[in-house]
């Protein structure tokens, strides 16, 4: 069993037991949250519901493993012969999930 989730402006593949890397969400470690835009979700079956734009009684739940930063990327600006530079680093802030379990119905 698998669904297709949205968060973050991304879409993901999830199974349950997967541990997945997406955009930050509010919360603590060990906080249930739930995933509601579910776009498309296969059943054991191999039945595949598709959703317009989301399926509907499906949701996602996981537990909040991590809150933290990614690793710094440096952006540099350059004009040759200009004497003009611009050096500016940044970390974007990730949230670790485990998801718990998809319900359907």
């Amino acid at each position: 069993m698998y669904a297709i989730i949205q968060t973050g402006g991304k879409q993901y593949r999830v199974n349950e037991g997967m541990i997945l890397k997406i955009e930050k969400i509010a919360g603590e470690k060990g906080d249930k949250i739930t995933l509601p835009e579910v776009l498309l979700v296969s059943g054991d079956d191999g039945e595949i519901k598709v959703g317009n734009p989301v399926v509907p009684n499906v949701l996602v739940t996981a537990e909040i493993c991590e809150q933290g930063k990614e690793k710094k990327v440096v952006v540099y600006k350059y004009k040759k012969r200009k004497n003009y530079r611009r050096k500016q680093g940044h970390r974007q802030p990730f949230t670790k999930i485990k998801i718990e379990n998809i319900a359907m119905g």
